[in-house]
């Protein structure tokens, strides 16, 4: 019986003494500012970037080389998140699963397709959302902080229509490939020299061979490393200004570089080019009243307020204009009565947009829910654009505004990164 009990003890302190080792397996590996990067993030993420570097039957760098983007992107994150937290930012459930939902569907699939996709995959549905939460997250702070930094003149606009018009109907698209040899914030020439040497040799192995995608793993400091430098598709006009000058003329497979700019030396590589077919766009003239859940006012009491608005029109007891500038949390449209204008339905949010392509000319929508809120919309009118002076000037501004959205984005990155308290600690 004794030996009963220390047998049973013995296995006991082992199931706890194993419990209390997988348990510590886990560590902190970097603080950031007031958060923590953990061990299994790392670890995680460089297993994705190995899953599918495999799929693709691509190359990687050493495990050390993908260890430090790994940190990096996961560094970057962790900033984002914490001003995420100081700013008050949350993405409801509902908001979340619309958005899921409207992935599915610009896949072509139903939500439980998709579903059954991440099973095949391995990848827990809870984990998806929470991913995909993160992203919407890191995108309103981005937008938030960077928009305003973002400034365009008219002169930019007018001299980009006027290359437009040159250019004529075919554009060039370039698929590129972007290594970044960076430098520090204020560098001195021993560290600018370093860094074009560096950049020289890079460009050498990429010339005698060298994989593009394994390198730019392996040695750059760009945003797009962990996919390998691959910046997907972009228009002349969309990229940045210093790459869209050395880009033109170039053929596919062609190396470009070293380029220097304020963050280091750049090398691209042109994968690919296609041509932009042309095509009539149609647009859409409509208004809204949005209502913005909150803690005083629930989901359920948002959308049956709109559903009451709406009834009142159709029974002529109100009007729009007067329910919108009275009601209506968007503050660009509440004052023109809820009209948006004239505008391609794509730049709306998907749930906005899919519900006007149900409306016919003048019918109202029943109350639908985007990442925005709550919306009551009613369809003014439709009609086809054939490229404009107005829709040529939209476009050069859109054009503009990602383009410098875009350089800023990696600016601000940089900076809120060189003012964070990083401490690495293995």
């Amino acid at each position: 019986m004794k030996f009963l009990f220390r047998a049973l003890c013995l296995s006991a302190l082992l199931s706890f003494s194993s419990v209390a080792q997988e348990v510590m397996l886990d560590k902190v590996a970097v603080i950031v500012d007031q958060g923590v990067i953990l061990e299994s993030e790392i670890q995680a993420l460089v297993s994705e970037v190995k899953r599918n570097a495999e799929e693709n039957s691509q190359d990687l760098p050493s495990d050390r080389a993908l260890r430090t983007q790994a940190i990096e992107r996961l560094i970057v994150k962790s900033l984002q998140m914490q001003m995420a937290e100081r700013m008050g930012i949350r993405i409801s459930d509902p908001q979340l699963e619309q958005t899921i939902s409207n992935i599915a569907a610009n896949q072509g699939a139903s939500l439980e397709d998709l579903r059954r996709q991440l099973r095949l995959d391995g990848i827990a549905y809870e984990d998806y959302r929470e991913d995909v939460r993160e992203e919407m997250i890191i995108g309103e702070v981005r937008r938030a902080n960077v928009r305003r930094r973002v400034y365009i003149t008219e002169q930019e606009v007018n001299t980009l229509v006027k290359l437009i018009e040159q250019q004529g109907a075919e554009q060039a698209e370039y698929r590129l490939g972007h290594i970044l040899i960076g430098f520090p914030p204020e560098p001195n020439d021993a560290d600018v020299a370093d860094a074009r040497d560096r950049a020289d040799k890079v460009l050498e192995l990429l010339n005698t061979g060298s994989d593009f995608a394994k390198i730019a793993l392996a040695s750059s400091s760009g945003s797009e490393a962990l996919e390998g430098g691959d910046m997907g598709w972009l228009n002349i006009n969309s990229m940045p200004t210093l790459f869209a000058e050395a880009v033109q003329g170039k053929a596919k497979d062609e190396l470009i570089g070293p380029i220097r700019s304020g963050a280091g030396f750049h090398i691209l590589k042109i994968m690919d080019t296609r041509g932009i077919e042309t095509v009539t766009v149609e647009e859409v003239n409509s208004r809204h009243i949005l209502i913005k859940p909150s803690i005083i006012l629930s989901e359920e009491k948002a959308k049956e307020m709109l559903s009451t608005f709406k009834q009142q029109l159709i029974d002529g007891e109100a009007d729009f204009a007067e329910l919108a500038k009275e009601h209506s949390e968007d503050p660009g449209s509440a004052l023109r009565g809820g009209e948006l204008g004239w505008t391609d339905p794509n730049n709306y949010v998907p749930a906005f947009r899919d519900a006007l392509a149900q409306l016919e000319p003048g019918e109202y929508s029943d109350p639908v829910r985007s990442v925005h809120g709550w919306h009551l919309m009613q369809l003014i009118d439709r009609r086809f654009d054939d490229a404009t002076d107005k829709r040529k000037e939209e476009k050069a501004h859109q054009l503009i505004f990602n383009r410098k959205f875009a350089e800023e984005s990696e600016t601000w990155l940089r900076e809120m990164r060189d003012a964070a308290y990083i401490e690495v600690l293995d």
